[in-house]
């Protein structure tokens, strides 16, 4: 028993171990929508789920629940992870952040003109132009870490700060482009809870609890605003406290960030996997993998990402606005581009928000799988001919004849 659970805790220390999860969570839901099982599958997506506080009720199938309540917890971690990387991480500076910034942009913008391009002549389709440009944090580093040593460690940053450059593009197209009709006196109060934030951080608290109870309120609020609930999370996040009571003290933000790390990854994530990714296979034709959703969101993953994010790199790095990750090549480059176009978790979620009929639905759903799996198996290959190939040296500096220097 103690070998077991030695084996399992291991199992979840595991950089890819998030991934695989995400994976097996995936695979299932294909399984029970395809089986005899798929009757008790969407019954239980569709259980009836209310909470109610006097006048104030919340009623929602669990499928809703699981995208507007736990991903809210998703996108409060990305919030956390956003606030640090810019505070002290890879984006505090321009020199770390020019490379991946320029990189990410390409990589939402690639995805998305290939999207509407397909889906030109027919307009009912436009809206899910946002569905390829999402990166999966967890499925890509998961893929580039099974790859093991073979892959340097600048390369796992390089990605890493892109997918968080990605999430925040994210987070900005579904405030801007995928809300509702808006109440006003929720947005208000909203505001207010906002605000009481800020207050909050300015007078120095730093106990957790209090943040908490009113991002609660906020996501209460947003919910019955209009605006996606899930941005409550991030807005929260960003109120956190970076530093403690002392220099010595525990960072508010990194307590947070590290505690809600694993219940995301093995929670969290897998349980929305679960519940998005199950599409019936029944019946499915070529007209259905050629529909203009499916085609669209499929190239635009497997196409878009990797025309993106490697011709923007290329051109920064040959501009000379970026130097490229230490330690790599530009076969190692043009890997990273195609995990980019691993989109699973958030292009799903964007999906949801794009379209309502469950035909729709679906071919959002084919075409994440299909774009999202073909993109890491040529990741996965161009990384490893990327090992084989070996790093050329860095110009060294020479001394001339008038004692400066030189690339040589």
């Amino acid at each position: 028993m103690s070998l077991i659970v030695a084996r399992i805790q291991n199992f979840l220390k595991l950089e890819s171990s998030a991934g695989i999860l995400l994976m097996l969570a995936a695979l299932m839901a294909l399984i029970a929508s395809n089986s005899m099982l798929s009757g008790l599958y969407g019954g239980f997506l569709t259980t009836p789920v209310v909470v109610q506080i006097g006048a104030l009720e919340i009623a929602k199938p669990l499928l809703l629940w699981i995208n507007d309540g736990l991903m809210a917890v998703f996108f409060f971690l990305i919030g956390l992870e956003i606030k640090r990387e810019i505070l002290e991480g890879e984006l505090s500076s321009f020199d770390k952040a020019a490379l991946p910034l320029i990189a990410a942009i390409g990589g939402m913008a690639g995805p998305a003109i290939i999207y509407v391009l397909i889906n030109w002549s027919t307009p009912e389709t436009l809206n899910g132009w946002a569905i390829p440009a999402a990166t999966d944090i967890a499925f890509a580093l998961g893929v580039l870490m099974l790859l093991g040593r073979s892959v340097p460690t600048s390369l796992k940053v390089f990605l890493l700060a892109i997918a968080i450059i990605d999430d925040l593009g994210a987070i900005t197209v579904i405030a801007l482009f995928y809300t509702s009709d808006l109440s006003t006196m929720a947005l208000g109060l909203a505001a207010i809870g906002l605000a009481a934030l800020v207050v909050l951080n300015r007078a120095g608290v730093k106990t957790i609890t209090p943040y908490a109870l009113i991002g609660l309120f906020i996501w209460v609020c947003v919910l019955k605003s209009g605006v996606h609930a899930t941005l409550a999370g991030v807005l929260t996040a960003l109120a956190i406290p970076i530093h403690g009571k002392t220099k010595e003290a525990q960072s508010p933000l990194h307590k947070l960030e590290h505690g809600l790390h694993p219940w995301i990854a093995f929670g969290v994530l897998p349980i929305f996997a679960f519940a998005n990714a199950g599409v019936s296979l029944t019946g499915l034709s070529l007209e259905d993998l050629a529909a203009p959703i499916t085609l669209g969101v499929a190239a635009g993953l497997f196409i878009g990402k990797q025309i993106g994010v490697f011709g923007a790199t290329f051109l920064a790095v040959k501009a000379g606005i970026a130097r490229r990750p230490k330690g790599t090549n530009w076969a190692h480059i043009y890997g990273v581009a195609c995990l980019t176009g691993i989109g699973f978790t958030m292009s799903l979620f964007i999906g949801m928000l794009a379209f309502d009929e469950r035909d729709s639905l679906d071919q959002v759903r084919i075409g994440v799988l299909a774009g999202s799996i073909l993109s890491a198996i040529a990741g996965v290959i161009a990384l490893k001919l990327a090992a084989r190939m070996g790093v050329p040296a860095e110009p060294r500096p020479t001394t001339q004849a008038d004692g400066s220097k030189a690339l040589a």
